[in-house]
């Protein structure tokens, strides 16, 4: 019997509906989803602020989730390579926002569209750029 298990990455702050629906479609291509969790130093590196909620607490969060099997810590970009490998990864699934960008990885690899109208950026733009009352 064939076991696929497939991995997705990100930081995943401020989880929202096009989170959950990738790690959804995620689950689908494969028996285990496995996540690797961008560490609080990686996610600043990455993208040059601090996620709002702390590593541990979006562990606890993507870990509660049903279509989660596993969440490791992702501590830099080539951590996905390794991982893959002494993992038997079957695929590597990505929003297409990435396209083109882990095409040399050794599994297959699926960038499914992200979903319209919502991003950790806008959710944030939209909470600094509301008016405050009072």
């Amino acid at each position: 019997m064939i076991y696929d298990k497939v991995l997705t990455c990100g930081t995943f702050d401020l989880l929202h509906i096009g989170h959950i629906l990738l790690l959804d479609r995620a689950r689908a291509y494969g028996d285990e989803l496995i996540v690797g969790l961008s560490t609080d130093k990686f996610s600043k590196e990455k993208k040059g602020v601090e996620p709002i909620y702390p590593y541990l607490h979006r562990l606890k969060i993507l870990s509660s989730l049903r279509s989660v099997n596993r969440v490791y810590p992702e501590i830099n970009m080539e951590w996905k390579r390794q991982f893959i490998i002494n993992n038997n990864v079957s695929r590597f699934i990505i929003g297409d926002d990435w396209l083109g960008k882990f095409d040399d990885l050794p599994c297959e690899v699926i960038y499914l569209p992200r979903t319209k109208g919502i991003s950790t950026t806008q959710i944030k733009e939209r909470i600094i750029d509301e008016p405050k009352e009072g």
